[in-house]
């Protein structure tokens, strides 16, 4: 793979064709789907000072800083912080497809800068993973109806599409419960500190394995999971879930503190200072709103639909941390 002259195989390969038509069918359903539930699309920056899923002891990634006219900044890594702000003007909820920056490496699972089809709605948990699970059958068949073909082509199949379209509700495992069923497996928790595991790549794959292809891993550890995602009934868990499927964790959801209180208690919990999201304290406490939301990285979907292997080949231009890339 040659990031330079990438655009130059992008122009010359069918692949990158066709992945342009799944493109603009993702965008085109996914506006369908929530304009048809009164949900809100909002224009958002890509820039901000108090990011949110990199950040706290369990988080995986780390963030994109840069420097604007001489102003530390960070690119998004996601706006969800932006869409509890967006569901205080839109009783409906609201939503976005934007990209998001991180700061791993790129490799086969993983995008340095990818898409993020993130929505934020008013309920709990379950109203979450059922708007999910509805959003992604809504997904499966528009691209069965406007991109048989394409799909065929890449894939060779489009069963997968047929069986989420058909699909009912996907099942659901507590994450404790998760570890007690793969307890004879090794290598499938990683626990870098008490209270803190997270299942491995290969823990994620046995799981779906076990289940079918399809499972909602739920109720993580809460230091496993950024400061925001509610206290379950057990403060040490998280009322948040990963729904696993293709390569593992590809949409995660949960919802968000309801109390100021436990707010304060959470960024307390993760060591995360309260300076840098004064702003947001202040909007939960002046405007209170019980509200949880999703977010689905694009790429991994569509990974999903191509049955291919390489997310980097989901990319119409590559972008890799540390390199000065052209187009």
């Amino acid at each position: 793979m040659t990031p330079e002259k990438h655009y130059l195989t992008v122009l010359d390969n069918p692949w990158y064709r066709n992945l342009a038509i799944l493109q603009d069918i993702f965008t085109h359903s996914t506006t369908e789907f929530w304009t048809r539930r009164g949900t809100r699309n909002l224009h958002l920056p890509v820039t901000t000072g108090s990011i949110s899923s990199p950040m706290g002891r369990g988080s995986d990634s780390s963030p994109v800083q840069v420097e604007l006219e001489g102003v530390p900044t960070y690119l998004a890594d996601s706006m969800q912080f932006m869409l509890e702000f967006g569901c205080r003007l839109a009783p409906g909820g609201s939503y976005y497809v934007m990209p998001s920056f991180r700061g791993e490496p790129a490799d086969q699972t993983h995008l340095c800068q990818f898409f993020h089809s993130e929505a934020e709605i008013a309920g709990g948990l379950d109203d979450v993973i059922e708007v999910v699970e509805a959003y992604l059958r809504h997904l499966a068949k528009s691209f069965l109806a406007h991109g048989r073909r394409v799909v065929t082509e890449m894939a060779g199949t489009v069963e997968h599409l047929e069986i989420l379209a058909g699909s009912d509700s996907m099942p659901r495992v507590p994450f404790e419960e998760a570890v007690e069923l793969l307890k004879d497996r090794p290598s499938t928790v990683n626990a870098p500190e008490p209270e803190c595991r997270s299942l491995t790549r290969q823990g994620e794959r046995a799981l779906m394995e076990k289940f079918g292809g399809y499972v909602w891993l739920t109720h993580p550890d809460h230091l496993s999971v950024p400061f925001y995602q509610a206290f379950a009934e057990d403060p040490a868990k998280a009322l948040s879930a990963d729904l696993l499927f293709g390569i593992g964790e590809t949409v995660g959801a949960g919802e968000r503190h309801t109390d100021v209180a436990d707010l304060r208690r959470a960024l307390a919990l993760h060591e995360v200072p309260e300076e840098a999201y004064e702003w947001y304290v202040n909007m939960n406490e002046q405007h209170p709103m019980r509200t949880s939301g999703f977010g689905l990285g694009v790429e991994r979907f569509l990974l999903w639909a191509t049955q291919h292997d390489d997310i980097r080949d989901l990319a119409l231009l590559l972008r890799f941390n540390g390199s000065d890339i052209l187009p």
